[in-house]
């Protein structure tokens, strides 16, 4: 394959906050030419003096207060290439309504922020008349991986992508097992920043089962941190749960002790003997700087999608950041704080944990990968489920190894478009084997008032997705009651299964 850098010499970075800069530094080592520019000059200024004490660079790295500037700092490039790495909406659009005058045909701007798929179609209308491409680019990992190789997911004009896929192959992380890039065309229009925000979605129904294993451990089982990291190190090094990054780095977390000195990075100064798994809440959906969770709970009720372990997740964020209501509310309701455990085998039930924790992953995965599937059918997308799958391999939050070795050979191997992924018999198979211990962990979390929303959407949603008759029967008597709804009968021939229309009865059960 050719030399990218033959081809793409000199970038521009928007954004100089923690990721933006170390995209840059990324960027310098692979021996590109960086313009950083920033609405915060203070914040290129940092940049620059960060870059002053790395030792890796090869390509020049540059800091521009004036955006003008910044934008003609690219005038020699055959075609002007930047990243967006700034926060979604307004943010986005001001700098576009900046530099637009600036851009020629042929110039290509990659939104690497967290952006709502329908904006970065508007953009790419927007710009249609100008020549130029916006390509809505999902980047995953944080900013440790942004400098080190993240996972993306390009989409937008195809001739675009491919431009500069050769640039974001040699950047992105690399497949460990196979070695292959994780990026790669996902399709047109807004293709790649929806399945970034499904990726948010499932990390964060992820997210929540972990921190709800570790709150059973640690506030019921009693668990002090360091051996609750053991536990967790252990489930990342083998079996369902190996090589999982969400738990690998809870690993981390309960074992790291805070510094006597702190540093300016952020950490805390205290006793060196505490850990730093005491922080108080999450905040970013209440301070809306974090829009993709909720977007991913819109489009699942959009399309149709059950998607309770994702959703749930996100509304036990919401609460979370709400703290000040939640001190008032809990001197009206009273409830009773996470019982310490008695008369119970702390071995077997951790193992009930660790089988009930994979569970709800896979149920995160059933429902994100649903919703691209859908979603692609719905936008004519044509998206590949088996590259998601490989992009999600290294780089990014919701790296789990085993899941990805069943899922990914599956797509690969299957002709066939799949919109339900509880029908692949590896992956229903799993979900039975682990519904006992996920039921196991719920109802002991309840007993002992402990918080097992995500855990406890996974265990609803296995027995609703795999009910015959559901409660909900009698729910559509009463709206047949109320609205003349309708309703079908069960064994009826064209009527059970059926499709999802207005039933062929009506019984009038009070005259009107």
């Amino acid at each position: 394959m050719a030399d990218p850098l033959r081809q793409i010499k000199h970038i521009g970075i928007v954004g100089a906050g923690n990721m933006g800069t170390e995209m840059t530094f990324g960027f310098s080592e692979q021996g590109l030419a960086v313009s950083l520019w920033d609405i915060s000059g203070e914040n290129v200024d940092q940049a620059l003096e960060m870059a002053k004490n790395e030792k890796n660079l090869k390509g020049e790295v540059k800091g521009y207060h004036d955006i003008h500037e910044f934008v003609k700092s690219l005038k020699d490039a055959e075609r002007k290439v930047f990243i967006f790495s700034i926060t979604h909406g307004y943010p986005a659009d001001s700098v576009l309504d900046k530099i637009k005058d600036d851009l020629k045909e042929g110039d290509i701007i990659l939104d690497g922020g967290n952006e709502n798929y329908k904006n970065t179609e508007r953009r790419q209308k927007e710009l249609e008349s100008k020549g130029v491409k916006w390509i809505g680019m999902g980047v995953s990992g944080g900013y440790q991986s942004a400098r080190r190789g993240p996972s993306m997911s390009p989409g937008g004009d195809p001739e675009a992508v491919n431009t500069v896929l050769p640039l974001l192959e040699k950047f992105a992380a690399k497949d460990p097992k196979s070695g292959k890039p994780c990026v790669a065309n996902i399709g047109p229009r807004g293709s790649g920043h929806f399945v970034k925000m499904v990726h948010n979605g499932i990390e964060n129904g992820m997210l929540s089962t972990v921190c709800e294993a570790w709150s059973l451990m640690h506030k019921s089982l009693g668990m002090e941190l360091d051996e609750i990291g053991k536990v967790f190190e252990k489930w990342n090094s083998e079996g369902e749960l190996e090589g999982t990054y969400l738990v690998q780095i809870a690993s981390e977390i309960c074992t790291r002790k805070k510094s006597p000195q702190g540093d300016q990075h952020g950490e805390e100064k205290g006793d060196p003997h505490r850990s730093h798994a005491d922080t108080l809440k999450v905040v970013q959906d209440d301070d809306d700087s974090e829009g993709t969770l909720y977007w991913t709970v819109m489009e699942a009720a959009r399309r149709h999608i059950s998607a309770p372990t994702i959703a749930t997740g996100h509304f036990f964020r919401v609460a979370s950041g709400a703290r000040a209501q939640r001190l008032r509310v809990a001197k009206k309701l009273k409830m009773p704080q996470p019982q310490k455990a008695s008369d119970v085998d702390k071995e077997a039930f951790v193992e009930d944990l660790r089988k009930a924790v994979y569970a709800s992953f896979l149920c995160a995965f059933c429902q994100g990968l649903e919703l691209i599937a859908r979603a692609s059918k719905d936008e004519d997308w044509n998206i590949d489920l088996a590259t998601c799958i490989q992009i999600w391999r290294a780089g990014c939050i919701i790296q789990e190894d085993h899941i990805a070795n069943m899922l990914q050979p599956i797509f690969e191997s299957s002709n066939e478009r799949m919109m339900n992924m509880k029908l692949i018999d590896e992956v229903s198979a799993d979900l039975h084997k682990n519904y006992e211990p996920l039921k196991k962990v719920v109802l002991k979390g309840t007993e002992w008032d402990n918080y097992v929303p995500s855990l406890s959407a996974s265990l609803e949603y296995l027995k609703y997705e795999g009910g015959t008759m559901l409660a909900t029967q009698f729910m559509e008597a009463e709206m047949d009651f109320f609205g003349a709804h309708a309703f079908d009968k069960a064994n009826v021939k064209g009527e059970d299964p059926g499709k999802a229309t207005k039933g062929a009865h009506h019984y009038e059960w009070r005259p009107a």
